[in-house]
């Protein structure tokens, strides 16, 4: 009887909206967002849903930088509270949480307001004073006076070589103050409509970019597994390469997939301890979850990877799949208008393609180089994906740009590639993702949902890339509980399905 009755109640509506300041992974201030509904005349809390957090700051950056990073990033954390619990409580009060589209439209406006307020205060500021424009806005990380590397910091001697040499770094996306709000926001409500609705998050969000039919299949993305992170800061020689990763073949089951990485990372720790100080540098765990080691050369990592599979009886290739995070854009010497790859030597962008060209050809289980150029040189990107398109992906991370520009401009920013990570951050909406992964699937291009650096215990992530049809998902390494949780996520997804 009583289910019976209870088709007739009204449906449940937001009632209340909780933001507070919480910790991500790495200890740095990050957004909470709970979500309280009207059930059957009680008010009753529905779901929360805590933000990752992203840093443009440079591992090797300096302490100034870090500071006022840390600075804006707490100053952006308490305006978004501030945002969730006064504006966007009262905003969406009664709305129904399984109207996402309406939810994210209505963000979407009070995003750009914001973004409008914050240009007025801006003009009035530089009437007020000229020299201002030389100092820093207080809520705009600092990340935006680095084009790419401390070194940009000369920018009469950097401008004169870079217009003979390279294109100049294109200005770092500003950040608003406040924006996570829009974000998390988004999400739980995004999580609260799966709730009500009695569906997994996956499902709920398969159903929102199929306009509510039901997938006729969902496959699991790929895990791209963080097995090592290579160490970037002297005296390591070798620069190009941030993280070694190891993605398992199709025909395995994810259980079965970790179950080989987790084999692989065992033998590979095994191989670097008996070298003295490879292993001081292996008791260090990265922010990405896994060892963080140092190499002298390019191959070094490589042959490692090979050697640990043939002994444990796997083949690289066929028993398990390569990937490596070259992270170019901190590698750009300004002065010289070339990239460092190992200390001391440099290498033009077009000398970057023909050394990758090389490394694919000798080694050919690399099936996927992400950032293997800045941005800005788009022509080397169209040369490097006519060479290797056809035997490896080639993939924008940094080298992508925000999904709101994204999504306003499909040719803007991002160069000739065969994929994209796209990253959960700011002021980005789940109808924005489910925008973008269209549009990626239009131009046969894969998406792949990666975790940002600040990773949080909320495992939100690995549903979306599972609701998405993501190809890829891209969560760091086995280790520290924000991203084993997500793995974890992702096995019971597959239990499920």
């Amino acid at each position: 009887k009583a289910n019976y009755f209870s088709k007739f109640s009204k449906a449940p509506v937001i009632c209340k909206l909780v933001g507070r300041k919480v910790l991500d992974g790495v200890g740095q201030p990050t957004l909470e967002v709970e979500i309280y509904c009207t059930v059957k005349n009680y008010e009753k809390r529905i779901c929360s849903t805590v933000m990752a957090s992203h840093s443009q700051i440079l591992e090797n950056s300096l302490p100034e930088t870090t500071e006022a990073d840390e600075r804006e990033r707490n100053d952006s954390v308490n305006t978004a509270v501030e945002w969730v619990n006064e504006s966007l409580n009262i905003m969406l009060r009664d709305l129904k949480p399984t109207d996402q589209c309406k939810v994210d439209k209505m963000l979407g406006e009070y995003f750009t307001k914001k973004v409008e307020e914050k240009k007025e205060i801006q003009k009035q500021e530089e009437k007020e004073e000229a020299e201002a424009t030389l100092a820093l806005p207080s809520c705009t990380p600092s990340a935006t006076a680095l084009p790419g590397k401390k070194k940009a910091a000369k920018p009469g001697r950097k401008v004169a070589v870079a217009e003979r040499t390279i294109p100049p770094a294109e200005p770092v996306e500003s950040v608003v103050c406040g924006s996570l709000a829009v974000g998390g926001t988004s999400l739980a409500i995004a999580k609260a409509g799966a709730t009500i609705s009695r569906v997994p998050l996956y499902l709920h969000i398969a159903l929102l970019k199929h306009d509510q039919d039901s997938p006729k299949e969902m496959t699991l993305p790929l895990p791209m597994v963080t097995l090592l992170n290579c160490e970037k800061i002297s005296p390591a020689k070798l620069k190009l390469v941030k993280e070694v990763m190891l993605i398992p073949p199709v025909q395995l089951s994810l259980k079965q997939g970790i179950e080989r990485v987790q084999d692989i990372q065992k033998e590979v720790m095994r191989l670097l301890e008996p070298r003295g100080k490879a292993l001081q540098a292996l008791k260090r765990m990265s922010h990405l979850g896994c060892p963080i080691t140092r190499c002298n050369n390019l191959e070094q990592p490589l042959l490692l990877m090979q050697t640990a599979c043939s002994n444990i009886g796997l083949e690289l290739g066929t028993d398990m799949h390569l990937a490596i995070n070259c992270a170019a854009h901190e590698l750009m010497d300004y002065v010289n208008g070339k990239y460092e790859i190992l200390t001391g030597v440099f290498k033009s962008p077009d000398e970057m393609v023909d050394m990758y060209v090389e490394l694919i050809n000798k080694f050919p289980f690399i099936i996927a180089l992400i950032d293997p150029l800045r941005k800005e040189d788009r022509q080397q990107w169209n040369n490097i994906c006519c060479a290797l398109g056809s035997k490896c992906y080639l993939i924008a991370e940094d080298a992508a740009t925000y999904i709101s520009k994204l999504k306003t401009d499909q040719n803007i920013n991002i160069p000739t590639c065969s994929g994209v990570v796209l990253k959960y951050i700011n002021q980005t909406k789940v109808s924005d993702l489910i925008e973008v992964t269209g549009l990626l699937d239009g131009q046969r291009r894969i998406a792949i949902l990666g975790s940002p650096d600040g990773e949080s215990s909320d495992e939100s992530l690995v549903d979306l890339a599972v609701g998405l049809g993501a190809r890829f998902v891209k969560l760091g390494g086995l280790s520290r509980g924000e991203r084993v949780t997500k793995y974890n996520r992702l096995l019971a997804i597959e239990e499920e399905l």
